[in-house]
């Protein structure tokens, strides 16, 4: 898998299109690459897991309906809703939902019932090109749906990758989340264009769909776990370390030797449960 298959010739094309009304159409599609394909075995994995369909209105009174999977803990006491932690999963570029089940299996491992929703753009969610903005109120709005769906439930947000800056903004929105995990995520769009290839190139100015977490992360009110994979080629590791570093305790930084940019949940799962219950006291 190449490096840089998600931001494939980011640099040149913003070059290219330097001053063209485009500019910002043509980002939003590259960073987003959104569609219905899955991983192998998504399908899966999904096999059991509920359909949910979120109807909201966003800005500009426009009508969006998001489509989710919901996959209830498995544990003998998730039967007391009380105690048993929810959590909103934020899935990053190209793939959809579907893609993210294996993922959510393994958080449910991990003691959670689990929310993953597509963005707009994504799957069988309203057909439209996602943005920054857009990808923000439909976060937002899973939220909002999961906190009137189960108010008295401990609620978490996770993003992986992409869905790591998602994931941020909305613990900045919110006063009701009990801790925000990210992994395999960055610290802006500009840090992940100038840590590639592309790097020697003036392109930050240039760049309309920002994702700048590292400037929201110290605003966050709950726990935040900064989970890495330390053989990540797709998002070096120092991106998530910077992550960490600008947030406010209480924080910890988990890097799992010989994680990737998508296996890291995986090999790590014994230090996920771990840094759970460090940080979260969830066991």
């Amino acid at each position: 898998m190449k490096r840089w298959h998600l931001f494939a010739s980011f640099g040149t094309a913003l070059a290219l299109l330097a001053g063209c009304a485009t500019l910002d159409e043509k980002q939003r599609a590259w960073i987003f690459q959104p569609s219905d394909r899955t991983w192998s075995g998504g399908a899966a994995a999904a096999v059991g897991m509920d359909d949910v369909w979120i109807d909201y209105t966003a800005a500009g009174d426009h009508p969006v309906r998001l489509h989710g999977l919901w996959l209830d803990s498995d544990r003998p006491e998730a039967a007391n809703t009380a105690k048993t932690p929810v959590l909103l999963y934020l899935h990053g570029a190209r793939y959809n939902v579907t893609g993210s089940a294996p993922r959510m299996r393994r958080m449910q491992e991990l003691g959670f019932s689990v929310l993953a929703i597509d963005y707009r753009g994504f799957g069988k969610s309203t057909q439209e090109l996602p943005s920054e903005k857009s990808a923000y109120e439909d976060a937002r709005a899973a939220w909002d749906w999961l906190a009137k769906k189960y108010p008295d439930r401990p609620r978490y947000i996770f993003g992986h990758s992409l869905g790591g800056p998602i994931a941020i903004n909305l613990a900045t929105e919110v006063s009701d989340e009990r801790g925000t995990i990210v992994e395999s995520t960055f610290t802006s769009i500009a840090d992940v264009v100038s840590s590639s290839q592309w790097g020697w190139m003036p392109v930050s100015l240039l760049i309309t769909q920002r994702f700048e977490a590292v400037r929201k992360v110290d605003k966050i009110g709950s726990p935040l776990l900064v989970v890495h994979g330390g053989e990540d080629r797709l998002i070096l590791p120092d991106l998530g370390r910077k992550l960490y570093d600008a947030a406010v305790q209480p924080k910890q930084f988990l890097l799992v030797p010989g994680g990737s940019h998508h296996n890291t949940n995986l090999v790590g799962l014994p230090q996920y449960r771990e840094a759970l219950t460090q940080l979260f006291d969830l066991k």
